[in-house]
């Protein structure tokens, strides 16, 4: 079976070695439902995925933000062969068959084994559109969130920096009280796909809609956070 192995494109670490296996289908992306993840803010949550296809396995990028490219070739779609280089985001993937493994024959003539590449000029400015509206919505002056009280607090809480920290500490961005309460309980992070709520310390942990947070989780829309004395509703606005 032939392998993808995740690096870091900076330095060339071996990250991790993945098998790929004959009728069956891999994700990739940063979000951990998938089969690979590469933990980048510059990779979607679904950015590509390599599917078995006839005798073949087919590349194909999901439409995502930053693009995939092989061999420094952007692509919509590629049919892999041993060596091939997939670049996401700062990462790259190795895609090689095993010594001595039989390898699927090129057909030149068949146009479903031709990569289909687009024009990376002109696509590449649509990636820098793209970049630029990302910046102005993580900037604050768009789709703001708002941590409104329900109760342990009054008013609101608008959610304009990159990281807001929760905790009874008197500097936290949000101080909130309990005995078991951490000094830092917990952060959000403001990300280009929405806000995370993260776990940092303290006996006492944060909890969505009644579940409990031991990591890290993405709010939704009126989802209620609560934390120590505090019971908060995210509103996006």
């Amino acid at each position: 079976m032939p392998t993808l192995t995740l690096k870091f494109k900076k330095d060339d670490t071996k990250i991790k070695e993945y098998r790929l296996e004959r009728g069956q289908s891999m994700s990739i992306g940063r979000l951990e439902s998938n089969d690979v993840v590469i933990e980048n803010l510059a990779v979607s949550g679904h950015h590509a995925k390599i599917d078995w296809t006839g005798n073949s396995f087919l590349l194909t990028d999901l439409k995502s933000k930053n693009g995939t490219f092989v061999n420094d070739q952007l692509v919509i779609s590629h049919w892999l062969q041993n060596g091939d280089v997939i670049t996401i985001g700062k990462h790259i993937l190795l895609f090689a068959y095993s010594k001595g493994e039989a390898q699927p024959e090129a057909d030149g003539d068949n146009a479903m084994n031709q990569t289909m590449v687009m024009d990376t000029g002109k696509y590449r400015n649509m990636l820098a559109k793209n970049v630029s509206s990302m910046s102005s919505q993580s900037s604050g002056t768009e789709n703001v969130g708002i941590l409104s009280y329900l109760s342990g607090g009054d008013g609101e809480v608008e959610l304009t920096k990159k990281l807001t920290k929760i905790g009874k500490n008197p500097a936290s961005d949000i101080v909130v009280s309990g005995l078991t309460v951490g000094q830092t309980a917990a952060t959000i992070s403001k990300r280009p796909d929405g806000y995370y709520l993260s776990y940092v310390g303290g006996i006492s942990k944060p909890k969505v809609n009644g579940e409990t947070v031991k990591t890290s989780v993405l709010l939704k829309q009126f989802d209620v956070v609560e934390i120590g004395s505090a019971k908060m509703q995210l509103i996006n606005k």
